[in-house]
């Protein structure tokens, strides 16, 4: 599809508006896809509808670009060669499911730019961590049994194909574990893309239990990253980590946090009320955030909120 309305110029990259100020990410797209109906019961979650229907997944990157996000984060989270060979789906038509998360989302910005949506507009391409492959819960405890070259060899061959897709940035995303960023900090070398790294956390600590000085600490050197925070974690954990990762690594900080509920692996539902508000976010950027968004939970409402804020404020 093509556009009457101009694309943002060539040289408007990520990395620019990042050192220029603010930049809003989407929120949740399990929850936007619920939301429109889909039933995402399944060990692949949004994943599953890359095969079956993947107009929905645009359709959902779509409403988050329409209501004020400049970032949508591709519906690959839960997407490897293992898990949906588990499925039967060969490594052919894996790789071409994986690579279709990131054209879905760069259609759903061709789309948002054909209604009018002049700003720049970016696509990540989601890589979660290995815990979420297994769908049982520990992608939110790390500590897997795996050495850091087995993570490495279960992450690079993903992170090839999604780089080879072209999207703007790699977002190693929800790492529970300080030995998983390390090995997914070794596998994104060479790509040619950069990356950003968001750990899952709890309080002051990954959930692994690392202090997060140490784990950030992995990030500082590696010229592949262009950001470092945290995501899928409690609102009220994110300042303190925002504080944290922009002092010991000194690059821009990413954050999206969920609405506050918690997450039951094993009945697979969520519990609790949203403590998430967009006044928040203000002062995470006034830490050092300068990529702003929303994990589970947390619509194109509330990111449409973020975006009002951060523009008016």
């Amino acid at each position: 599809m093509t556009s009457d309305i101009p694309a943002p110029p060539a040289e408007t990259s990520l990395i620019t508006a990042l050192a220029a100020g603010a930049v809003v990410l989407d929120g949740g797209m399990s929850n936007q896809l619920e939301s429109a109906g889909h039933d995402l019961s399944d060990e692949l979650w949004s994943a599953r509808l890359l095969a079956e229907q993947p107009e929905a997944i645009t359709q959902a990157h779509l409403a988050y670009f329409e209501a004020g996000a400049n970032v949508a984060i591709t519906s690959s989270y839960q997407a490897t060669f293992e898990g949906f060979a588990k499925r039967g789906i060969d490594h052919a038509e894996a790789a071409r499911l994986l690579a279709l998360s990131v054209e879905l989302a760069q259609e759903a910005a061709r789309q948002a730019r054909d209604k009018g949506l002049a700003r720049p507009l970016w696509v990540a391409a989601s890589v979660g961590p290995y815990g979420a492959m297994l769908a049982d819960g520990s992608e939110y405890r790390g500590r897997y049994g795996l050495s850091i070259a087995e993570l490495e060899r279960f992450h690079r061959p993903r992170l090839e194909v999604l780089a080879a897709a072209a999207p703007d940035v790699l977002a190693l995303e929800t790492v529970p574990d300080a030995d998983e960023a390390e090995a997914l900090l070794r596998a994104v070398r060479g790509l040619g893309v950069p990356a950003w790294l968001s750990y899952s956390i709890a309080g002051d600590r990954t959930r692994a239990g690392q202090p997060l000085d140490e784990a950030f600490a992995l990030a500082a050197e590696t010229d592949e990253v262009i950001a470092v925070g945290v995501n899928c974690c409690a609102p009220e954990d994110v300042e303190a980590a925002v504080i944290t990762a922009s002092r010991v690594t000194g690059k821009p900080v990413v954050v999206y946090p969920n609405s506050g509920e918690v997450w039951d692996a094993e009945a697979r539902t969520w519990n609790g009320r949203s403590t998430f508000t967009a006044e928040q976010v203000l002062g995470w950027r006034e830490s050092g955030a300068h990529l702003i968004g929303g994990c589970c939970r947390v619509g194109p409402e509330a990111v449409a909120s973020i975006a009002r804020t951060l523009t008016s404020a």
